[in-house]
């Protein structure tokens, strides 16, 4: 399956490469992201479980090959090979996560995914339900009434997003409304989206989809293993990550932010692997409606 995948854009490559009178640019992210394509491309998993995302991954490299045949910028190019590499990362996440939900026997990550689901699905109810009180309220009232259907179409939304923020477990603070993500969302020592991150980011997206008037900030931080320089890029790089992820599914990319701490600002000490694991966390700043977050000081 995946061969035929592969023909139309080795044949794109080699007609492009034909018809350039120079050598095609390249760069070590494009290189990367080849090798990482080639490595995806040969997973007998990921064409089992993500045809579709090897699709959008193979479709991603043939656009950084095509910038690389062309001699466009090393910018456009290690761009568009970063999205390139970010698609495969995902196929590969998705593939290895499916394939575990097969052979999982009444786990313990098996319930957890139900308990998601089952909250997930919780929040979506009470949206329709707010949703269809809206609507009741505008059928029963009338022009004349206009006003309180206003309010309590506020109020709907109000709820809705309350019960989106209690699935989230967030926390209201000074600097806005605080949501805590511990080191689920990627796997150690890297700032690729597992399966589990990539729909946590999409339970985020739903809800800054549905209040347009909030932004977001995203803030990566480490525990203390490690050199501060690399802590440092490596809690950016896992922002940058989500920050990514929400603007493919739909999020304008101006109403993120993103800062990486490193191992500044601990929850915990890091003294044993507990008190790491607390450290190591991704923390969602929502701002209030119509007004900025406030950065650390």
């Amino acid at each position: 399956m995946i061969k035929l995948f592969m023909k139309p854009a080795a044949l794109a490559a080699a007609l492009l490469l034909a018809a350039c009178s120079t050598t095609p640019t390249t760069t070590g992210e494009l290189e990367t992201a080849r090798a990482t394509y080639a490595q995806a491309q040969g997973n007998p998993l990921v064409a089992k479980y993500a045809p579709l995302e090897l699709a959008a991954a193979t479709r991603a490299l043939d656009q950084a090959n095509t910038a690389a045949a062309r001699n466009e910028s090393l910018d456009q190019i290690d761009k568009l090979a970063y999205l390139a590499k970010q698609k495969i990362a995902s196929a590969q996440e998705i593939a290895r996560a499916k394939a575990a939900e097969d052979q999982m026997k009444d786990s313990a990550a098996q319930r957890d995914q139900v308990r998601l689901e089952a909250r997930t699905a919780e929040a979506e109810a009470a949206k329709r339900r707010a949703e269809q009180a809206r609507l009741e309220a505008q059928a029963a009232q009338g022009q004349a009434a206009s006003a309180e259907a206003a309010t309590r179409d506020a109020q709907a939304r109000a709820d809705a997003l309350a019960a989106a923020l209690s699935d989230l477990q967030a926390k209201q603070t000074e600097r806005g409304i605080v949501i805590t993500f511990g080191d689920v969302l990627f796997n150690v020592d890297q700032a690729n989206l597992t399966a589990h991150g990539i729909a946590t980011a999409q339970r985020l997206a739903d809800v800054l989809r549905d209040n347009p008037e909030r932004t977001v900030l995203i803030e990566g931080f480490t525990d203390s293993t490690g050199s501060d320089a690399y802590n440092l890029q490596l809690s950016q790089r896992r922002a940058e990550a989500v920050r990514v992820a929400l603007g493919q599914m739909g999020i304008d990319r101006s109403r993120i932010e993103t800062r990486g701490y490193g191992e500044a600002y601990p929850v915990a000490g890091n003294a044993t692997a507990g008190e790491r694991q607390l450290n190591r966390r991704v923390e969602i700043v929502l701002s209030e409606a119509g007004r900025p977050v406030t950065h650390r000081r």
